[in-house]
């Protein structure tokens, strides 16, 4: 599993859909050098629960700017 380097800064002006900030998310951590098993992670731990867990789970992998 390769991590980025450094957290990833999203912008904070996104649509509030679950959908959209996950693919934002993913995309960042693509971006920033994640590989697909660390990415799966992040995606797996967002939807073990509600709106309020996905929220507090992507602020874990990503900065808000």
């Amino acid at each position: 599993m390769i991590k980025p380097k450094k957290k990833p800064t999203v912008s904070s002006n996104i649509d509030g859909n679950a959908y959209a900030i996950m693919a934002i998310t993913e995309k960042a951590l693509r971006k920033a050098g994640a590989d697909n098993e660390y990415i799966e992670q992040y995606r797996t731990e967002a939807m073990k629960g509600d709106y309020n867990h996905l929220l507090a789970t992507t602020m874990n992998y990503v900065s808000f700017n």
